[in-house]
């Protein structure tokens, strides 16, 4: 057996599956978007609409109107996020330990390792790209936490977003108001798997997951996010053992994770976000935009964008106060500083 190497994926896969306690919430929560295999970055268009007029029966051409070119938003999304690890099981302490170190190590690494900082990384980027991020200094409750869940209800209403493939992702202060009011549907009988994955119960038709507080960041009480919303694609998912490679008298286990998560822009409203503001938690108000030329007012980094398209998620943004745009233009612009939500997006057409 020295030197060779064995993948702990698929020799301890069963038993690992057997004895997980903690699953990651967002796997298969989230779309994997397949256009990723293969390609580090990908490049997403929407095909934008163009506007309906009445027909002209009496006109001598253009009945339909006046064509108006069919244009593209590009998005643009780029993979970050290359994990690993390196453990050494020095063959003296699995012998004299008499047990399986390796499969017991990558249990243990698993889930205290790897699924929290996927899951975290997942719910940190769905909290800053989310759609709508609404913030507000009052405290989440027992006597407040439906009408805040209800105003997220709304928003993917008037959103149009799709009543299936909804999740609540809830911190424990959440789950606690939600448990001593009369909506909520705590389900007795979910199900092994519902119950692994964190889900409590339903909220407006809609599995309620409660994760730990660590895992949203601080201020973040509620996420309402639906499935197509946005993508986790996964590339890499290696555990691989060593089997006395040289220089080590053991084993040598390494791992490693490629992954990323992102929002499409286009769907964007498909994912809302709840913040209580205030002890360092702040989320950015909308800068204003100048009718004449454009320009942006506010205090942290400005993206705008001058050909209509969201500069939050659009690829053809551009970093700046100063658009110097002509009249007819619509300038669309929002603010961003380390360490704090970003801001809703200012649009204004300018007059000249």
């Amino acid at each position: 057996m020295a030197g060779q190497t064995v993948h702990l994926h698929e020799k301890y896969a069963k038993k690992l599956d057997q004895a997980f306690t903690l699953e990651s919430v967002v796997k298969g929560r989230l779309c994997r978007e397949e256009e990723f295999v293969g390609a580090r970055t990908v490049r997403i268009s929407n095909v934008d609409t163009v506007p309906l007029n009445d027909y002209d029966r009496a006109a001598t051409s253009n009945r339909y109107g006046t064509p108006t070119e069919v244009g593209d938003t590009v998005q643009e999304l780029t993979m970050t996020q290359d994990k690993s690890f390196s453990a050494v099981i020095d063959k003296g302490n699995s012998v004299d330990q008499c047990i399986n170190k390796a499969g017991r190590f990558m249990k243990i690494e698993t889930e205290e390792a790897v699924i929290p900082a996927y899951d975290k990384y997942c719910l940190g980027r769905l909290c800053t790209l989310g759609g709508t991020i609404a913030g507000t200094a009052e405290a989440i409750g027992k006597d407040n936490v439906i009408q805040r869940m209800s105003a997220a209800r709304q928003t993917f209403v008037n959103g149009k977003v799709p009543v299936a493939n909804r999740t609540w992702y809830v911190n424990t202060g959440v789950f606690n108001a939600l448990v001593e009011t009369d909506q909520f549907k705590n389900l007795e009988k979910l199900g092994v798997k519902a119950v692994a994955k964190g889900q409590v119960g339903e909220m407006f038709g809609a599995p309620v997951v409660e994760v730990p507080d660590e895992y949203l960041p601080k201020g973040v009480n509620f996420l309402l996010v639906h499935k197509r919303a946005a993508c986790a694609p996964e590339k890499i998912g290696d555990n691989n053992l060593h089997i006395d490679p040289p220089g080590i008298s053991g084993n040598l286990i390494e791992g490693r994770y490629y992954y990323d998560c992102f929002v499409y822009g286009h769907k964007a409203v498909g994912i809302y976000v709840d913040v209580t503001t205030g002890d360092g938690v702040e989320v950015l108000a909308a800068p204003e935009i100048s009718a004449t030329d454009g320009a942006v007012t506010a205090d942290g980094t400005v993206w705008y964008t001058t050909d209509g398209t969201d500069p939050r998620y659009s690829a053809t943004r551009k970093m700046g106060k100063a658009p110097g745009a002509e009249a007819g233009t619509r300038v669309r612009a929002y603010q961003e500083t380390e360490g704090k939500f970003p801001s809703p997006v200012a649009e204004k057409e300018i007059t000249g």
